[in-house]
């Protein structure tokens, strides 16, 4: 039985994959480095330090701790001004999410910046939905390795008894790296096709796939994983 939601942020929450895209090519072609669709999405599941090490190491470029914070602020800025007329939030997420919290823990789990994280949960009046928030600062490993969803059921977990076992928990996500990272959690996995097909949903190991949440109930979700 599914006694908690765990959500990803950008490509399941907010449409923002390709205004990911578009700043990491803002700031990339600035020091004279490519990126391709596909070598970004290849790359899902990495936080922006990660991904901004491997695109300068994939061009033999030497990435130094100043131009590293450099990036990541002009990175942020890019993808609030890219977002400041309109919050592209996925049709039927904010419904779907303040439904579930009425019945359901929520966790958000993503690798984004925690900076861009709140700015969008407050902007659309989402922030109390969630008594878990775990950004890419929270954790030393990316997905698809587990270790954001193990901190973000710990939390959940604290004043919690009896505690949340991770077979209880259903993470939500656009990438295969976020499906495999909640099967190595032990967690159930819904994957929706946001972002990338749905047979590398499923090679990743995900029990479900879907075209959107706004095809999905609370009631449809406790059919589903009622065992």
């Amino acid at each position: 039985m599914i006694q908690a939601l765990f959500f990803d942020f950008n490509g399941v929450v907010i449409d923002d994959e390709p205004l990911q895209l578009k700043a990491y090519q803002e700031i990339l072609a600035e020091q004279e480095i490519g990126l391709s669709e596909e070598q970004y999405y290849a790359s899902m599941g990495m936080d922006d330090r990660a991904f901004l090490r491997t695109a300068f190491a994939r061009s033999e470029r030497e990435l130094t701790p100043a131009t590293m914070q450099q990036l990541l602020r002009q990175k942020s800025d890019i993808h609030r001004r890219l977002i400041l007329a309109e919050l592209p939030i996925f049709p039927g997420v904010v419904t779907f999410l303040k439904t579930a919290a009425r019945r359901y823990p929520l966790a958000l789990v993503s690798m984004a910046q925690r900076e861009e994280i709140e700015y969008v949960l407050t902007r659309a009046h989402l922030s109390s939905l969630f008594s878990v928030v775990i950004s890419g600062e929270d954790v030393a490993r990316c997905k698809p390795d587990p270790e954001c969803f193990a901190l973000a059921l710990a939390q959940m977990n604290v004043e919690r008894r009896p505690p949340l076992l991770p077979q209880e928990c259903l993470v939500i996500e656009d990438a295969a790296q976020g499906i495999a990272a909640g099967r190595a959690a032990g967690m159930r996995t819904l994957g929706v096709t946001n972002s990338v097909t749905e047979a590398a949903l499923r090679a990743a190991g995900a029990e479900v796939v879907t075209k959107s949440l706004a095809d999905w109930t609370l009631a449809a979700v406790e059919r589903v994983w009622e065992g």
